[in-house]
């Protein structure tokens, strides 16, 4: 499947994905509908045309954009949402400063946890979908710098650098109970170690965090 569209994202299907988390030994499934994915992380050239600003360390208009909280991420996919005419995803409440998600909203929104892992998977039962040297920029082949997007192979949906390069934010927080507002962060990124880089590795983040291996993708959903 490579469903692409003018937007620059792919059409995911539908699916179930089974979520695990290493520290409480929970897992946990999600029910998945269609909906839309980047086909690559927001590269510093796409951040700086929507924002005019360029947060990242290392300066490349194809490298992806880093350095970026999730408050960025979520400001972003606003900003852009409102430069195309669509409907923002998201909505900050002034009593207490909450971010809210309008799921019916056509605009720009971070995936969910459960939306990247099934994205990253691509209907496959592994851990990763090729050899780790093919598909991610990591530890061992980045020569400790990030790297342009799609620099390496695709997954079978056409979605580069899922793995490697620079961790993902998503939507999702991570234990609400124990780390309060912080959010997930998917993918591993250009100086973690082999075993960071599977689909099923969560990191968590604080919403201010900003650090030159995390950046995002953006995804859509598909009106019902």
């Amino acid at each position: 499947m490579d469903v692409h569209t003018g937007d620059g994202t792919i059409a995911i299907p539908a699916g179930r994905v089974t979520l695990s988390d290493r520290r409480t030994r929970r897992s946990w499934p999600v029910d998945l509908a269609p909906y839309r994915l980047a086909a690559f992380p927001v590269t510093q050239a796409q951040f700086a045309e929507v924002t005019g600003e360029r947060p990242s360390s290392a300066r490349g208009d194809q490298l992806p954009v880093e350095g970026v909280s999730w408050w960025d991420a979520v400001r972003f996919c606003n900003a852009l949402s409102r430069r195309e005419g669509l409907a923002p995803a998201y909505r900050r409440r002034a009593d207490t400063g909450d971010v809210e998600w309008d799921p019916s909203a056509d605009g720009y929104r971070l995936p969910t946890e459960a939306e990247w892992e099934h994205a990253c998977r691509a209907s496959t039962a592994e851990a990763r979908y090729g050899r780790l040297d093919e598909i991610a920029w990591y530890r061992d082949n980045s020569r400790e710098r990030i790297h342009d997007v799609g620099g390496k192979q695709p997954n079978a949906w056409g979605l580069y650098d899922m793995l490697g390069n620079v961790w993902e934010w998503s939507w999702d927080v991570y234990d609400a109970e124990v780390y309060g507002a912080y959010r997930v962060l998917r993918g591993g990124g250009w100086f973690d170690e082999h075993w960071s880089c599977r689909a099923s590795v969560r990191r968590r983040g604080h919403p201010d965090f900003r650090i030159d291996d995390v950046g995002f993708r953006i995804a859509r959903s598909v009106p019902c």
